[in-house]
């Protein structure tokens, strides 16, 4: 016997996640899970939203993870061809926010662009201002205007739309306009969670941004109860290898814990 039951349609960006789940997994990731002490700049935070300025954690992080990349742009270059790497000067950020469409709630992608040269409160501002715009059914991208033939990628059997990431990849400077050189995903704004979740990406570098714990540490020979957060990187290992990374990581780790 069959039970009740609702049939609801899937978001047009949700049709997206598929096709890029499906390139992600031919990706030659390397992950790094990895904590940060944010306890100083989460009181920098705070303080400087008493004084009327107000940057979200999460602003500040892409702004972090912006300068890191500023001397690292390898990390964040694109393949091609098998033999050729394209290092844009500028670093455009994807990241995710959360819409509401018909009454859902929707993970819309939004493309920061040139945040290498934005202060992190324009970043942050730049993202509230999104949270306000009015979508309509057929918005794919927040504060882009769709081309036609992105609207019709969605009426696409599987097969072909893959075809169209697959052309996409393959032409970097199409590819960095559209989407973007980095990824950045938030989830720890969600709820606490006390662990990493590796995520899924076709950009040349991702972060995965969890949760920040309150966690015991050592700070100058003493154990403390600081603020943590938990991140992963996915490093496409055909655009750098180990020891550029490792550099890449102790650059982002001290624009983090040390601004």
């Amino acid at each position: 016997m069959i039970t009740d039951f609702e049939t609801i349609e899937i978001p047009k960006s949700r049709i997206a996640t598929f096709d890029v789940m499906s390139f992600g997994l031919k990706k030659h990731h390397i992950s790094a899970l990895l904590e940060f002490d944010v306890t100083d700049i989460r009181k920098k935070l705070s303080e400087k939203r008493r004084s009327g300025i107000n940057i979200s954690f999460n602003a500040w992080i892409i702004k972090a993870i912006s300068n890191a990349l500023e001397n690292h742009k390898e990390a964040c270059s694109f393949l091609l061809g098998g033999k050729k790497l394209i290092i844009f000067e500028d670093i455009n950020v994807s990241t995710i926010v959360e819409k509401e469409i018909n009454g859902n709630r929707v993970p819309m992608p939004m493309v920061i662009e040139k945040s290498n040269r934005k202060t992190a409160e324009e970043i942050s501002a730049e993202i509230d201002n999104s949270k306000n715009v009015v979508l309509k059914n057929e918005d794919i991208v927040l504060n882009r205007r769709s081309e036609k033939y992105e609207n019709l990628y969605y009426m696409m059997p599987a097969f072909a739309r893959r075809f169209f990431w697959r052309y996409l990849l393959s032409h970097p400077k199409t590819a960095f306009r559209k989407m973007g050189n980095v990824s950045v995903t938030s989830l720890g704004a969600a709820g606490k969670i006390n662990g990493w979740f590796i995520h899924k990406a076709i950009h040349p570098i991702s972060f995965g941004i969890g949760s920040v714990l309150r966690k015991p540490a050592v700070v100058k020979d003493e154990i403390q109860i600081r603020d943590i957060l938990n991140m992963t990187i996915l490093f496409d290992h055909d655009v750098i290898d180990g020891a550029p990374m490792v550099r890449f990581l102790k650059d982002l780790t001290a624009f983090i814990e040390k601004e």
